[in-house]
């Protein structure tokens, strides 16, 4: 039994249980428990992470039991126990079987840990960001190698001592010139500058600071601004990319922009959405000039489509013969009125509020509030207003629903508003005070029972006029 074995075995057992006695020290010297945490979320696909979300649940179960702790020390020293004994048996080749035993079963649960992230790494600058920061990364990759040192040095402490040099097969030689050229190009990665992160004023974000970061265009840094949140008071920014630096914020963004210029500056493309950045996507235009003419294309022809939609319902309205009342009124206006929760609301300064209960479904009022049915959730009425200086005759005929409530003024000023932004000014005549409204409405049964109802269904006739009642009245 040499002593190079003995020393191997015991080299083996302090490496796998150093890591562990220097925390400890650490977290008494610190006197916080030794707590660390570090949390990264990330939805891309890359081969390394994807291999490493399956395999490390079963490798944290296995870890869990007593004999893998400490580095798996307690499993080196049974192997060691058992290379012992089957020495002083006589048994040698027994005892090399068990120490690769032990060797392999740790290289299984360590190499992971090094060579998944190794594997990202050489599939490009994306997939590291699966790993976090540059700087967890190197920890990963240089802890790995770490826990893979002890199985070697098991692996040595077994080996059969010969006596002349013996050509290696090609696996081997394969092996040790990936792991030499893994080492030559991660080393210099591990030890480079994480990069910076510049402050929201350095980047002139907020339209104030100075702006001074060097190196950055304009475009560059209200992408920066908008990927970091700092252009918006309560927005935290994307998540997953506070800290990562300035320079590798902007390589993923330019990355993506190519792919996106790819397919015609479409952020909604199956290949961006399925890029291992692709939440950088929402902030893409600040970046990149294709998907911001893209984006402006877009907004364009739905403009163009709205608009029009907008001008056939008005033609509809205007269609519509003009109603000729029984007594000249102060103020007649004829316009399209549109809402997003069925009614149309009035109100004057000061007084928006909750909208009124409405009396059978028509019209409610409040002091200061008035709303009126208008459509079934979202749609449009074409919409007449009268405005008397005293009460109007009764008109039924034609009408499908003529309900009359009070409404009390408190400024003069009540108005019909819709809810994009159309609007109806003057409805009292007199200036604060008591009125009663009237409003007469057809079409409604169009657009509650028919799924595709004519343009300009709904009519409204609203009459405003002096009057001191208060209770409602339903005339038809």
């Amino acid at each position: 039994m040499p002593r190079r074995s003995w020393a191997l075995w015991a080299a083996a057992a302090l490496t796998a249980v150093a890591p562990t006695l220097y925390f400890w020290v650490v977290s008494i010297l610190a006197g916080d428990g030794g707590s660390r945490s570090y949390i990264s979320t990330y939805w891309g696909s890359c081969l390394g992470w994807d291999i490493h979300d399956l395999v490390s649940p079963w490798i944290y179960l296995i870890t869990g039991f007593p004999l893998f702790s400490y580095g798996g020390a307690p499993l080196i020293v049974l192997g060691c126990a058992g290379w012992y004994l089957s020495l002083r048996s006589g048994r040698a080749g027994l005892s090399r079987i068990t120490g690769r035993c032990v060797a392999v079963v740790l290289l299984v649960l360590n190499l992971p840990g090094f060579l998944l992230p190794t594997l990202d790494a050489a599939l490009g600058p994306a997939c590291l960001d699966a790993w976090g920061p540059p700087e967890l990364f190197s920890w990963q990759v240089g802890w790995g190698l770490y826990d893979c040192l002890p199985p070697l040095l098991v692996l040595l402490a077994v080996r059969a001592p010969r006596r002349a040099y013996v050509r290696r097969g090609p696996a081997a030689r394969t092996a040790a010139a990936v792991l030499a050229v893994t080492a030559v190009v991660l080393l210099p990665a591990a030890s480079a500058a994480p990069g910076s992160v510049s402050a929201p004023w350095e980047l002139g974000c907020f339209g104030s600071g100075d702006g001074t970061v060097k190196g950055l265009s304009e475009a560059d840094k209200r992408f920066l601004c908008e990927v970091r949140g700092y252009d918006h008071p309560y927005d935290s920014g994307l998540q997953g990319w506070n800290e990562v630096s300035d320079q590798a914020v902007l390589d993923q963004g330019r990355h993506l922009c190519a792919l996106a210029t790819r397919h015609g500056g479409d952020i909604g493309a199956r290949a961006v959405q399925e890029a291992p950045q692709a939440s950088l996507a929402i902030a893409l235009p600040s970046l990149c000039p294709v998907v911001a003419r893209a984006q402006q294309a877009e907004a364009d022809r739905r403009q163009a489509e709205s608009d029009a939609y907008v001008a056939r319902k008005e033609r509809a309205c205007a269609a519509h013969p003009r109603h000729r009342p029984k007594t000249r009124p102060v103020r007649q206006r004829r316009a399209t009125l549109w809402t997003e929760f069925s009614t149309i609301e009035g109100w004057e300064d000061g007084y928006e509020g909750n909208p009124p209960e409405l009396v059978k479904n028509l019209v409610g009022s409040g002091r200061g509030v008035l709303a009126i049915w208008a459509a079934d959730e979202g749609g449009h009425a074409c919409v007449t207003v009268e405005s008397y200086s005293r009460r109007p005759p009764l008109e039924t005929r034609g009408w499908e629903e003529v309900v009359e409530v009070g409404y009390e003024s408190p400024a003069g000023s009540l108005h019909l508003f819709d809810g994009h932004g159309g609007r109806v000014d003057g409805l009292t005549t007199r200036g604060p005070g008591s009125y009663r409204v009237r409003v007469h409405r057809r079409g409604r049964a169009l657009v509650t029972q028919v799924p595709d109802p004519p343009d300009g269904a709904v009519e409204l006739l609203v009459m405003v006029f002096p009057g001191t009642a208060k209770k409602p009245v339903v005339h038809k």
